[in-house]
């Protein structure tokens, strides 16, 4: 008899702040005897810092690296090329790990929310049983930290990416009512420029590295565009229905 077979199970992190990682990620990642996780070469990687107290002595540790991140452009053949290269070896090196017990996979945020654990989540299927511990996503900390309701009765909420074009950022921006931008990093000047011309500039936040210990909430009017880290969000707040007394009474 050999081994019983385990699986992957991919604990969602939450936005930062390791309080607020679930019971049950925080009971997996304490248990785990193997963990991956995703990093930037020559970096420790953020999911690895958010657990560094959480983890049992001993714990065999699988980084991995993205071959590439910002270098060359995300649309173009060969970015494609090594990052799905990148997918399909990990996939096969997690479904023989989990061959012979559980491997606990790192994710900041919500996997399934634009988390790059979807991307061997889609090539498991049929290799290895997975299972997906739900996170905070990392957006939901950073409107927190404004400490404004993000959205009010019908407000229908916009959820883009900073690396859309500029055309069709403020396309989108001019639609929404309650708006949130992610992957901004480099993109935050052409983000602003899509705002303003939306007419929506005076009314965006700014969050750096929410819920982290050096987080940093500024409107986006007085911020530096020019130095802002990947983990920053741009916000914008729905204004819509609620009850409210009669002015005229």
């Amino acid at each position: 008899m050999g081994p019983k077979p385990g699986k992957i199970i991919c604990a969602g992190l939450g936005p930062g702040d390791p309080d607020l990682i679930s019971v049950r990620a925080d009971r997996a990642i304490r248990q785990a005897r193997q963990i991956a996780y995703f990093r930037k070469k020559g970096r420790p990687g953020q999911a690895r810092r958010i657990v560094a107290e959480m983890l049992a002595p001993g714990v065999i540790e699988h980084a991995m690296e993205y071959p590439v991140t910002v270098e060359i452009p995300f649309d173009s053949p060969e970015y494609n090329r090594l990052l799905s290269a990148f997918y399909d070896d990990w996939t096969a090196r997690l479904a023989a790990l989990a061959a012979t017990g559980d491997v606990v996979v790192l994710c900041e945020g919500d996997p399934l929310f634009y988390g790059s654990f979807m991307h061997l989540h889609a090539r498991l299927q049929g290799l290895a049983e997975v299972e997906v511990i739900p996170g905070i996503p990392g957006m939901t900390g950073c409107w927190n930290a404004i400490g404004q309701p993000m959205t009010w009765g019908d407000d229908a909420m916009t959820v883009l990416m900073g690396t859309l074009p500029e055309a069709e950022l403020a396309r989108h921006m001019q639609q929404a009512q309650a708006l949130v931008v992610m992957k901004t990093g480099r993109n935050l000047p052409k983000i602003a420029r899509a705002l303003a011309a939306s007419g929506r500039m005076a009314d965006a936040w700014l969050v750096e590295r929410g819920t982290m210990p050096n987080q940093r909430v500024t409107p986006l009017a007085q911020a530096d565009l020019d130095a802002c880290p990947y983990f920053a969000t741009v916000l914008v707040h729905g204004n819509g229905r609620r009850p409210l007394a009669d002015a005229a009474e």
